[in-house]
């Protein structure tokens, strides 16, 4: 069955508070630390982990803990068709999805890397990316695979089935609000899986149904949608 994105209305700004950390708290921990005082160490960091796993929040999230700082990050992803050059301004050069670059995104991110490991002026900056799989396992050019590898390495591990169903019925607990067997079998299996998303769309349903005085069923998923 097809999943369906959450769009419904704004998504929240991904954050580090709001990653769910089951199996992950190391991960957390690291970049907590790390975002907290940007110069504690230039040593590059790669999340590696299954599509769903969490990687481009903690990404996202690590960006906006910079820039709640007041420092400028450069970032590359998927969707960067043309990356631009290196800014000497930024405090950190994040680069997500690095098992999609094309030859000029590649190009580009090892520029990054080089520049912001070994700038002109300055202390070093971080490097934070992403990928799907280890740096040994990455198909890329050998200079930014090497690179990619030379720091932290941590898997983020994806929720499994029990684990994220217990994730979410204790959410709901904590909201004094009631889901069904059906109700989490409907947003498990038509939404996005990650647990962000659905700790979202449980946010979103327990605001509608205070606001339309009804328990959460699978009707009133649909009537949200129709009408959020």
């Amino acid at each position: 069955m097809k999943q369906m994105a959450l769009d419904i209305g704004l998504a929240p700004v991904p954050t580090l508070a709001n990653f769910v950390a089951v199996g992950n708290e190391a991960v957390l921990e690291h970049l907590s630390l790390w975002t907290g005082n940007p110069r504690r160490s230039p040593v590059p960091t790669l999340l590696w982990g299954d599509s769903g796993s969490g990687k481009t929040h903690l990404l996202r999230a690590a960006r906006e803990a910079l820039r709640d700082h007041g420092g400028q990050v450069g970032w590359i992803d998927a969707s960067t068709l043309h990356p631009g050059e290196y800014d000497e301004r930024w405090v950190a050069v994040v680069l997500d999805d690095c098992h999609l670059y094309t030859a000029e995104q590649q190009a580009a991110a090892f520029n990054w890397f080089v520049n912001a490991q070994t700038p002109t002026h300055g202390p070093a900056r971080w490097v934070l990316a992403a990928a799907d799989r280890p740096p040994a396992d990455l198909q890329l050019r050998e200079d930014l695979r090497t690179r990619l590898g030379w720091g932290h390495v941590f898997q983020v591990k994806a929720l499994g089935e029990a684990e994220r169903r217990a994730v979410l019925r204790r959410a709901a607990d904590e909201r004094g609000v009631f889901l069904s067997d059906e109700v989490m079998d409907f947003m498990l299996n038509r939404f996005s899986r990650d647990l962000s998303s659905l700790m979202m769309l449980l946010d979103q349903l327990d605001a509608y149904a205070l606001r339309t005085q009804r328990a959460i069923t699978i009707p009133l998923i649909k009537s949200m949608l129709e009408n959020e």
